[in-house]
């Protein structure tokens, strides 16, 4: 599949906070970027267009919270509402991706950080939107995710 060349941002949707991750330029690596605190739509919308703009993104990559059978949730239904509004707001395209799990992933990773219950509630949102921006960039090469994949970002 042909896509624009530029980096892809990974999103774990969140009714409250939104977590964030990038890829390298080569697309080669995801590295949490932010957790966002949403606050209405024009100021989302605001952050959105700065984000793809100062990122130079030519995807967004939403993670669709669904079942475990793979059916998908009135979370994923939101997630998806979500990626309209986001490519709307920003010209960039949006893609969708599983994230089963990947919340679960970090809160372990994190559970292994020596790190405050504040300080990993901070870093959940975006760890997870790597580990899923992760396995999508996998996906997209073929391969299976890396289980063993080590987690960067946890000690920042």
């Amino acid at each position: 599949m042909n896509r624009p060349s530029g980096r892809i941002a990974g999103i774990d949707y969140g009714t409250v906070r939104i977590g964030i991750a990038v890829t390298d330029p080569d697309r080669t690596l995801a590295s949490p970027l932010e957790t966002y605190t949403r606050r209405n739509e024009p100021l989302d919308r605001e952050r959105f267009c700065r984000l793809a703009k100062e990122e130079r993104l030519a995807l967004f990559v939403v993670g669709l919270p669904v079942h475990l059978d793979g059916r998908e949730s009135q979370k994923s239904f939101e997630a998806r509402q979500f990626g309209e509004w986001l490519s709307a707001a920003t010209g960039v395209p949006v893609e969708y991706f599983d994230e089963r799990f990947t919340t679960h992933e970090a809160e372990l990773a994190l559970a292994g950080a020596k790190l405050t219950k504040k300080k990993r509630k901070e870093r959940l949102d975006k760890l997870a939107a790597q580990i899923m921006l992760a396995a999508y960039l996998e996906s997209s090469r073929g391969a299976a995710p890396d289980a063993g994949q080590s987690i960067r970002g946890l000690d920042d």
